[in-house]
């Protein structure tokens, strides 16, 4: 299936403008873990740290999408499946501590919350418009599009938890918008941990034709003496 601009399911990153591009996300990213884990942590938003690990993910994602580009497919895959595995682990983190802090009902500052809701969707927005023409690739690339994605939907669901906190002056919209967060994390996990298990597979069969076809040549070269 062709992809946008010319990119198609097989890009690798292989482009300086997209090296660039990552770089630039690294740096929103990391700072807007800091702020929204000192946001989160003030106010006391389950959702707003939910978020703010994810900014986290996103920044180790990035940095390790940037390290493999141009190295073989299996190095690139197994890179992906390692980012899925530790995406479901992030959401089952987020699950528990959700369902801890529902036996605890403490009420966020559902302004904080708003706030920050606000600053991060117009950061991942940022990360999602430069990223647009690179959305398809291999499960390397696939992977940096699905984070980015995910954080502004996220982003917009945080800030629903925000009005709903101060409409109702209860902790429960941020616990179940905690809740949404974790089970998106682990949607994503399963469709890059699918993607980089498939080129894994790809790798696999490549190298038993190879040796196949190698074995071939050599009882030919055999039998002709």
């Amino acid at each position: 299936m062709a992809g946008c601009c010319g990119h198609d399911q097989n890009f690798d990153g292989m482009d300086a403008g997209y090296r660039r591009i990552l770089w630039l996300i690294i740096a929103i990213n990391g700072t807007m873990f800091g702020v929204e884990m000192v946001a989160g942590w003030l106010a006391g938003s389950q959702a707003l740290q939910a978020d703010a690990l994810d900014f986290l993910g996103d920044t180790l994602t990035y940095g390790a999408s940037l390290w493999v580009i141009g190295r073989a497919l299996q190095v690139r895959a197994t890179v992906a499946l390692l980012k899925g595995l530790s995406l479901s682990l992030m959401a089952f983190w987020v699950f528990g501590s959700t369902f801890y802090q529902f036996f605890i009902l403490e009420t966020p500052d559902a302004l904080t919350m708003g706030g920050i809701a606000i600053a991060a969707f117009a950061a991942n927005m940022a990360s999602v418009l430069l990223l647009m023409r690179y959305r398809n690739g291999d499960a390397n690339v696939r992977s940096v599009w699905l984070c980015s994605r995910n954080d502004a939907i996220g982003n917009l669901v945080v800030l629903a938890a925000a009005s709903g906190v101060w409409a109702s002056n209860s902790a429960l919209p941020d616990l179940i918008v905690a809740f949404i967060m974790a089970a998106l994390f682990l949607s994503s996990s399963v469709q890059i941990i699918r993607h980089a298990r498939t080129e894994l597979r790809q790798v696999r069969a490549r190298s038993i034709l190879d040796n196949g076809e190698a074995g071939a040549s050599a009882c030919s070269g055999r039998d002709s003496h």
